[in-house]
């Protein structure tokens, strides 16, 4: 087995018993290129170039892929190219966030919460997603305190259609509090944000599982020039043993190549 891919590198998240990869692969540009916050445009793959993608991803050693409705028809492409390989591959998919005629909005109550499951159970074309974590607005500690999604998302934990729950949060708050109730928290965490290193502490400290959004910060470290901050970026990232997984969401093969070779060798490193 290659050193330069990620196959013997993966970890439990949390105390959830599902093992995934360092690196996950974040699939928005899969459905979506309106309303985007990465530095340049970009024309959505087609479907061979897809199939090239997610092979490529299984063979550097990923196994984890991250959607979400409001992802364009990121469920659904993903649902009828990985038809057969459920088995292999971890699904994150989530709650609260529609981009319907683009323009985006939030639901979190639970009706709104079990017709998106459902919904992306379909889409998916599977009996059971891995993960589902909540799409946060901004307003972590009312969607938690007032809304119903997160009571929703246990109740259907103990159904079976879902394997674990969380919360993609934006505030520390949030974070903490949606770890005391949930399975895992999704954070940002890069080179030039880390307002939430205190839900990394907390989860670190209570077993509870942390995957990390806008590990690049969006592709936008990698416009900087004299320095490779793609390496700085996972040194700071695997630095902090809690830390499972950052989604990348890239469609190029080369750089999802070049993102696992170093994520690989400086996990061997640490």
């Amino acid at each position: 087995m290659s050193l330069s891919t990620l196959h013997d590198l993966h970890h439990t998240l949390g105390s959830t018993g599902i093992l995934v990869s360092p690196l996950g692969l974040g699939t928005v540009k899969l459905g979506r290129n309106e309303c985007v916050k990465y530095p340049g445009s970009f024309k959505i793959p087609n479907d061979d170039e897809v199939r090239v993608l997610l092979r490529q991803a299984k063979q550097l050693g990923i196994n984890l892929i991250d959607t979400a409705p409001a992802y364009g028809r990121s469920e659904k492409r993903l649902g009828t190219l990985l038809r057969g390989q459920r088995k292999e591959w971890v699904l994150i998919s989530k709650v609260g966030e529609e981009f319907n005629d683009g323009v985006p909005y939030h639901d979190f109550s639970a009706t709104h919460t079990r017709m998106s499951i459902e919904r992306s159970l379909k889409r998916l074309e599977t009996d059971f997603i891995d993960l589902v974590l909540v799409h946060s607005d901004g307003n972590d500690l009312y969607i938690l305190n007032d809304c119903e999604v997160y009571e929703t998302l246990a109740q259907i934990k103990k159904e079976g259609k879902i394997r674990s729950f969380g919360f993609s949060s934006k505030t520390v708050e949030g974070g903490v509090k949606a770890l005391k109730q949930g399975d895992c928290a999704m954070v940002t965490f890069n080179l030039n944000e880390q307002a939430e290193k205190a839900v990394i502490d907390y989860a670190e400290a209570n077993s509870k599982g942390i995957l990390v959004k806008k590990a690049l910060a969006s592709g936008h470290v990698c416009l900087e020039p004299g320095i490779n901050l793609i390496h700085k970026s996972f040194i700071l990232l695997f630095a902090q043993s809690v830390i499972t997984s950052a989604i990348i969401g890239t469609i190029n093969p080369l750089h999802l190549t070049y993102n696992v070779v170093t994520a690989a060798n400086i996990m061997r490193q640490l």
